[in-house]
């Protein structure tokens, strides 16, 4: 008797967020999303196996890869497959390198678009008596890290059997509407879109493309009762002292700066969208706000802007993006007509990004290996802006990370930044609201 064959796989579209990122990927400077978890225990290899593929069976947007097609297409697509095409999980051997070649691998390596899941989770440890990180390494065309902790969060739960459900977020009033004293309304300052944002500048190129990273384990910045802002707009102003110190530092001309802020609304419980599901937004400084000694009021000025932003109701990258990805046109030629426009757009790239993943929501409980102490994330780094940051809070600790274009910066130009970072995160502790 005949075993009837399974069903073909499902294709949807690639959304515009996917589409933008495919057409202008970069074998140089991969497209990849690092998550790491560390935890204070080893997993057992098979559980750990069946725990990550049963959680997959449960996400199923995260089985796909992109389905082959002619070159006049007019879409990209994602296959949805019924399973894994790849191993997902693997256990490199114990080493105290260990943890950095897979910080390598993720920064050098992306999973393959054309094999589904385009993650890999790689299980490292210094010693075989030490706990273990758990580097999940994400294809930034496909997915996000918010989604891919969700997975990584069901995946606790099946391994450790105990509820790994988001804990519910902590209710905070609204901040008062005050104009600040010594100053106009935040909003006038705001530097017009057509003028271009000041680049972060160069330390100490390298000879080849790449991206460096760079983690730290930091304090949380405290507020004071009643401030009218928000940690995300302390690490926001600390960002832009950060870059606006190392400009002035390398001779660089005063200019206004733009950091893009991800803004993500979706829920975070097991019916959580699957995919890359966050919103851009840029928050605007002018170089006279970043001056010495006006830490207060910056901070203020910050928190109005985001919260405008976030507010708004806007396509993840903007109405140009929608048009650009209209199937009027074969996806090749729309590919080569996106790549173009980000040439010419690279003088109004945003100065840097800022991610800001929060209190991580989820206990990431893996039962007989404990639960996580430490998450870092990081953002793809590639020129022009060349530098991201990205910070996550887990066990009452700040988790950052800097990621950079070696073709921009290098190792000792990343510790620089940290040290100026936390400089400034430290004087916004001190601010008086």
């Amino acid at each position: 008797m005949s075993v009837p064959a399974p069903p073909a796989p499902r294709r949807v579209p690639f959304p515009v967020v996917d589409e933008v990122a495919r057409h202008c990927l970069r074998e140089e400077e991969p497209e990849t999303v690092h998550i790491e978890v560390h935890l204070p225990g080893t997993p057992d290899p098979a559980r750990l196996t069946a725990a990550v593929t049963g959680a997959l069976l449960r996400h199923p947007r995260v089985l796909m890869r992109e389905a082959a097609g002619p070159w006049y297409r007019r879409r990209y697509e994602w296959e949805l497959t019924h399973g894994p095409d790849v191993d997902v999980v693997t256990f490199p051997p114990p080493g105290p390198d260990a943890l950095e070649r897979a910080r390598t691998r993720a920064l050098t390596h992306a999973p393959p678009l054309t094999a589904s899941p385009p993650v890999r989770l790689e299980v490292t440890r210094a010693s075989e008596e030490s706990g273990a990180v758990l580097l999940l390494t994400v294809n930034h065309t496909a997915l996000d890290g918010p989604a891919c902790l969700r997975v990584l969060a069901t995946a606790a739960e099946l391994y450790g059997g105990r509820d790994n459900s988001p804990a519910a977020a902590p209710h905070r009033a609204p901040p008062p509407h005050r104009a600040p004293p010594g100053g106009p309304p935040p909003g006038r300052l705001a530097p017009s879109p057509w003028v271009p944002p000041a680049r972060v500048a160069p330390g100490t190129p390298a000879p080849r493309p790449g991206n460096g990273l760079l983690v730290a384990d930091l304090p949380l910045p405290r507020r004071p009762a009643g401030a009218p802002y928000t940690v995300n707009d302390q690490l926001m102003a600390a960002t832009a002292l950060m870059i606006t110190h190392w400009n002035r530092e390398h001779g660089a001309r005063p200019r206004p700066l733009r950091i893009t802020m991800p803004v993500d609304d979706r829920s975070r419980g097991a019916d959580m969208p699957i995919g890359n599901g966050t919103r851009l937004v840029e928050v605007a400084f002018e170089p006279g706000e970043l001056g010495d000694g006006g830490v207060p009021l910056l901070l203020h000025r910050t928190a109005v802007r985001t919260r405008a932003l976030k507010a708004l109701s806007r396509p993840q990258l903007g109405h140009g993006a929608a048009l650009l990805t209209a199937p009027l046109a074969p996806v090749a030629w729309r590919g080569a007509v996106t790549r173009g426009l980000r040439r010419a757009a690279a003088p109004w790239t945003s100065t840097t990004l800022l991610s800001n993943i929060g209190r991580v929501p989820y206990p990431l409980d893996f039962g007989d290996a404990g639960r996580a102490h430490a998450v870092w994330f990081s953002a793809p780094a590639r020129m022009p802006r060349g530098l991201t940051v990205t910070t996550a809070s887990t066990a009452g600790r700040l988790h950052l990370a800097l990621r950079w274009s070696r073709t921009l910066l290098d190792a000792g130009d990343g510790a620089r930044l940290r040290n100026l970072f936390e400089h400034y995160l430290d004087a916004t502790q001190e601010a008086t609201p």
